[in-house]
């Protein structure tokens, strides 16, 4: 399943990748063939995103990261991963199956129907725009919206039972939104470190995180994360084409797939060899 799952993402995002690889050609072609009209000896800058303004402001107004945070919206995400966090910790206070489990279980819900109704209200009516399509009118429909949502709850379903990441679902989500492959990544990324952290505060308050194991982890992630920021940073710069990111993103899901399903077949072969017991355990003769 989650190979499956894997695959159809990692194609998805491929020809997402080959579709933008095009556009890029043409718009490389087109301004080829104005500088050859305009005999213009200065090149043109490369620019991957919109800065949401019709002018570009000159240089010395340009904001501080801080002043570029939407913090209304930071806000929002800090809230709703406190209030998950809160319902994670009472829950494992309770004993399994009790009706103070289900209903803190359930709590979980009105805190998501009104984060997405509050958000999805907001494109609807116009009074909220995607930051990095620019001035561009996006269409909101109710369709739409109630798709995208649903693909938010799959791609929370896949990162919690199968551990391979919300972001393989996300992130060609958000290209198929038409939204640039450099926040693509980052949001996808962005949005996985809110799950990803709760995980982490849960299990240490638990008595459960192995520190010394999770610095190790820490380390490895931030030196490869500058590393492959500063090389596709060079390598976009150098051909103008940010659909490298896209690729890249399918080539990870694809590798991933391949790894995943190799895990879970090994297993199950192993488990069959030792006649092991393969289907559902009982939820609620587990204990806190």
């Amino acid at each position: 399943m989650e190979g499956a799952e894997s695959e159809w993402t990692s194609v998805k995002a491929f020809f997402k990748g080959l579709d933008t690889w095009q556009m890029e050609t043409i718009l490389k072609q087109d301004a080829t063939k104005l500088f050859e009209s305009t005999g213009d000896s200065e090149e043109v800058e490369y620019k991957p995103l919109p800065d949401g303004q019709v002018n570009d402001p000159p240089k010395a107004n340009k904001v501080t990261i801080l002043q570029n945070i939407y913090w209304k919206e930071l806000g929002l995400l800090v809230f709703v991963w406190v209030a998950y966090l809160a319902v994670q910790i009472a829950k494992n206070y309770t004993a399994p199956c009790s009706t103070t489990f289900w209903v803190l279980n359930l709590l979980q819900i009105p805190v998501s129907i009104g984060v997405f109704l509050y958000e999805a209200i907001g494109l609807y009516e116009g009074r909220r725009r995607i930051s990095s399509k620019g001035d561009e009118i996006m269409d909101w429909q109710v369709h739409r919206l109630l798709m995208f949502c649903a693909c938010g709850v799959v791609a929370g379903i896949v990162g919690g039972l199968l551990g391979i990441g919300g972001g393989f679902v996300m992130g060609p989500l958000f290209l198929e939104m038409g939204i640039h492959p450099q926040v693509s990544s980052g949001t996808a990324t962005f949005g996985m470190l809110f799950s990803s952290s709760m995980s982490v505060v849960e299990y240490y308050l638990l008595g459960r995180f192995p520190v010394p194991y999770a610095l190790y982890f820490i380390a490895v992630a931030i030196v490869a994360a500058f590393i492959g920021q500063y090389i596709i940073t060079k390598l976009i710069t150098i051909s103008g084409r940010a659909s490298l990111i896209i690729f890249v993103l399918a080539f990870t899901i694809f590798i991933s797939a391949i790894a995943l399903g190799g895990v879970g077949i090994t297993s199950t072969i192993g488990k069959i060899e030792r006649h092991e017991y393969m289907g559902f355990e009982n939820l609620c003769r587990y204990t806190a």
